[in-house]
């Protein structure tokens, strides 16, 4: 915001205008802000990008913000599109948000499924979700299953959206890096003649805005800001190591045969130590270029110590003093499991196993029932 004049606000959202930090709202680089003053044509970089490209970018919020618009949501008659990340489902849940969103129906749609392998059968991811999603207290009407990257399975989603909806709006929500907005911009390139009826307004209350995009009978399907999850690998990394840690295509799982007392490296993001169980395979499935390295249990801690930023890599030397300290978890199973670096990708262990998970302190380390 110009220091000489009086607040401006973006004519789209509502924001107030500034040139500050281009990650908050509002922002408008300062080398275009005075063309647009004198054209009246007032817009943040994000709507900006809406307006003329049909991007939507999210826009972060604290736990508080965000179930303030829970909460709102639970107030209104609606149906819930709540979008998670297949390949990391603990870390895109959102805790208690039946809760939240009181008796409205929740359609869980689970997105970058074009990561999985084709092996695996459709039918039984969507009732792993649904079973993964029960345990945690949601009781989601439908699952859905689309890659928002590569378009697929869009029309399958619109489909029961319309199903499920009886008339009324809808509203999407996700955590961030789920790719939801990548999905909402799917959306809006179906609908013909969209693109001048986008509307972008603030929450009653709150300083935050939505995205409406018109349905047929003059309901709204909303898209709200992504709710920033803590526990995801991908707070720590930059541009480049998330390339490396974060898949993009579809996973080629890596199988180790394993005795007691073996250590495996993910890169220097994490670690996993086989401490008991018979010599079997233990799977991985992580991105195809992460770096994994094998050792001696013993060895483990001096490795990782002379190593991490070089031979164990991401992160490097130059980032590596971002990365928190690795804490680990220990955990005994029953059955058949999946040990679960949120964010990263999970390794699948053999029933009657004593494993450990290493990851950034902060990052989720989790056991749940395998998904393949």
């Amino acid at each position: 915001m110009n220091n000489d004049t009086e607040a401006l606000y973006c004519i789209g959202c509502g924001s107030l205008i500034q040139s500050a930090n281009p990650d908050e709202l509002g922002y408008v680089p300062a080398s275009a802000l005075k063309n647009q003053i004198e054209t009246k044509e007032l817009y943040c970089k994000r709507c900006f990008r809406l307006r003329h490209y049909n991007e939507v970018t999210d826009v972060s919020l604290t736990d508080d913000d965000f179930l303030k618009i829970l909460t709102q949501i639970g107030d209104t008659d609606a149906l819930i599109v709540n979008v998670i990340d297949i390949f990391d489902f603990s870390g895109s849940i959102i805790p208690g948000i039946q809760r939240y969103v009181g008796k409205n129906p929740i359609l869980m749609v689970g997105n970058k499924e074009d990561l999985l392998p084709k092996s695996l059968k459709r039918t039984k991811l969507k009732d792993w979700i649904r079973q993964s999603a029960n345990i945690v207290g949601l009781r989601p009407v439908d699952v859905a299953l689309v890659s928002a990257g590569q378009n697929h399975g869009i029309n399958e989603l619109l489909a029961l959206i319309e199903k499920y909806r009886a008339g009324r709006d809808v509203y999407v929500v996700g955590v961030t890096n789920v790719g939801k907005s990548t999905l909402i911009n799917q959306i809006i390139k179906q609908q013909t003649g969209i693109t001048e009826l986008i509307t972008t307004s603030r929450f009653p209350g709150t300083t935050l805005d939505k995205i409406e995009i018109p349905l047929d009978d003059e309901h709204f399907l909303i898209d709200t800001p992504g709710i920033i999850h803590q526990h995801q690998m991908a707070h720590y990394l930059n541009g480049k190591e998330l390339n490396i840690a974060s898949p993009q295509k579809e996973i080629k799982p890596r199988v180790y045969q394993l005795n007691s007392g073996q250590t495996l490296f993910l890169g220097g993001l994490a670690r996993f130590d086989y401490i008991f169980g018979e010599k079997d395979g233990i799977i991985v499935y992580a991105d195809n270029n992460l770096n994994l390295h094998r050792t001696k249990l013993e060895n483990a801690d001096k490795l990782y110590e002379n190593h991490v930023g070089e031979l164990l890599q991401p992160p490097s030397k130059e980032t590596l003093e971002n990365l928190p300290k690795l804490v680990r978890f220990e955990f005994k199973v029953a059955q058949k499991s999946d040990l679960v670096f949120s964010g990263l990708g999970w390794i699948t262990i053999p029933s009657g196993s004593v494993v450990a998970g290493w990851a950034p302190k902060g990052v989720a380390v989790t056991i749940r029932r395998a998904m393949i």
